[in-house]
């Protein structure tokens, strides 16, 4: 009797270890004193707020490398081509022949433009208007009008009546709204030269982006490329101020009646205008070179390791601006070491026999700040087949808090629904299970105006229908600025953040089954 007592209990005790909470058990030992002591490094003023394809960012890729052979594997540099441009006093030049008229408007007083990579002018004697420049199947502004050879002008936005877009029918605004890049490429498909969009918010969006029109750009390096040549038509974003000026001369309206006039289909007098458009493109280009940081750990399943799951943050930031560092602790220091904290404790999983199902790639993306550029390299240059790649988890700003939270324990998730219900649901429950935060999903909205779905590394994912979910915390005081320190960071909150990622990680990299994509892909080109 007493052995067959033994016998049972030696069995139940085999079986509660059986059904050990490995995610508990090692997602349990993300550490913040780990976090602290790495981002210490890494936002020090060492590594000059790491600026991409600099000094600083060099030598924060060089102790991630030396950071992952420290707990067991060794990184891969993918190396990706940039160009530096900066933009200098260019200008915008109109004659009107006929009536012997000449206008002058300035590069940020007047007008902007991003996409002109040397030092050109261009001279144009035809100019057409297209009023919104819109060409959908319930509205075309092109219809009837050739514009091959021509400089295309047109409003921003779309025409709107009582408060419902009249391209979608409801409230909700159409790409041709959301997405900066469709009227240009509806106007390189109908063969215009150069492009102008007349911005009615030009004020205010000059407000947030004089800064960085001011100092070098930095975009990828395409040359030869067909997105390259595609993408190489003049495109100006002109102040309504400009733009009236500039149709006065050929007797058009004022902006509003302009407006009005394309919202109601009317006819405009005078939309093919002639005259003669000079513009002046003043530009400096520098060829540069960044990295990404790749630390792949495979899986331990023969049928599934060739699945992987991406967790992925950006390690550079912007480097020194007018004398002062900015060390980027929250942006994105904060993300890299959690990155990396994870990585150590599926490492150690796997050291004790209980490594993930399925591979798991630790991506540590460059380029971010100007303009997700590491991660684009990644997506149409990838190392381990997209095809296999089953979700990526990106982590970008989880160490402060926003204005509108009263404390730390928060976390706001965009993604997690937009292209598939069942890493949403993962994540609610591993939130409910293991961390209890607050899942705020105010910036998950479509409508929301700051579009942050497609502002981090995670959207070169989705737009190859890749699930994702973005891990933020919200922009706070020191949003890239000299302020953002380590010693500001909410390290306990970066904890259970970087808790709730793994466990939703630890759940996708072990079920049986890859995520399902069920939801419709809205990619919008950037």
């Amino acid at each position: 009797m007493k052995n067959i007592v033994v016998l049972i209990l030696l069995a139940i005790s085999f079986i509660g270890y059986g059904q050990k909470d490995w995610s508990g058990h090692y997602g349990g030992q993300i550490s913040q004193e780990e976090l602290k002591k790495h981002l210490y490094v890494i936002a020090s003023d060492a590594y000059e707020g790491r600026e991409t394809g600099m000094e600083g960012q060099r030598k924060a890729a060089q102790y991630l490398d030396e950071y992952y052979a420290g707990i067991g594997i060794k990184t891969q540099r993918q190396i990706f081509p940039l160009k530096r441009l900066s933009f200098l006093a260019s200008t915008v030049e109109l004659q009107n022949e006929v009536k012997s008229v000449k206008k002058q408007f300035s590069f940020i007083d007047d007008f902007y433009f991003f996409s002109a990579d040397k030092t050109q002018t261009i001279t144009e004697s035809d100019l057409v208007f297209v009023g919104y420049g819109i060409s959908a199947d319930n509205w075309d502004d092109y219809k009837n009008m050739d514009v091959k050879g021509k400089t295309v002008i047109c409003l921003s936005g779309e025409p709107v009546k009582k408060g419902k877009s009249r391209i979608t029918g409801q409230k909700e605004y159409s790409t041709w709204t959301t997405d900066r890049e469709a009227k240009r490429r509806v106007a390189i498909e109908k063969g215009a030269k150069m492009f102008i969009q007349i911005d009615q918010n030009f004020d205010q969006y000059m407000s947030r982006v004089k800064y960085y029109l001011q100092t070098p750009r930095m975009t990828l390096d395409k040359r030869g490329s067909e997105d390259e040549e595609d993408l190489r038509i003049p495109y100006l974003h002109c102040s309504v101020k400009m733009a009236e000026e500039l149709l006065a001369m050929f007797g058009m309206p004022d902006y509003k009646t302009l407006q009005k006039k394309a919202m109601s289909k009317k006819k405009i007098k005078g939309q093919d205008l002639g005259g003669v458009l000079k513009v002046n493109f003043h530009v400096k280009r520098e060829d540069l070179v960044s990295d990404n940081v790749l630390a792949f750990l495979e899986g331990e399943d023969p049928e599934l390791k060739s699945e992987i799951v991406v967790i992925s943050a950006h390690y550079d930031h912007v480097g020194i601006i007018n004398g002062e560092i900015h060390n980027g602790a929250d942006d994105d220091g904060s993300g890299t070491v959690s990155v990396m904290e994870m990585a150590r404790a599926f490492i150690q999983a796997k050291k004790e026999g209980h490594g993930s199902k399925r591979s798991i790639l630790f991506l540590h993306v460059s380029g971010e700040e100007k303009g997700l550029l590491g991660s684009e390299w990644y997506s149409d240059h990838p190392v381990y087949p997209l095809a296999n790649t089953v979700c990526d988890l990106n982590v970008d700003m989880v160490g402060r808090k926003d204005a509108d939270h009263q404390d730390g324990k928060y976390v706001y998730l965009i993604g997690s629904d937009k292209l598939s219900t069942e890493l949403h649901q993962i994540s609610e429950e591993a939130n409910k299970k293991y961390t209890n935060i607050q899942l705020d999903y105010t910036y998950n909205d479509p409508n929301d105006p700051n579009q942050f779905y497609y502002r981090s590394d995670h959207y070169n994912f989705a737009k190859h229908n890749i699930p994702v979910i973005f891990y933020f915390s919200g922009v706070h005081e020191d949003y890239h600025k000299p302020g953002d320190d380590p010693e500001k960071i909410m390290y306990d909150k970066m904890a259970e953040i970087g808790k709730l990622v793994f466990h939703t990680a630890w759940e996708v990299a072990n079920r049986p089954e890859k995520l399902k994509v069920d939801v419709a892909n809205d990619f919008k080109e950037k």
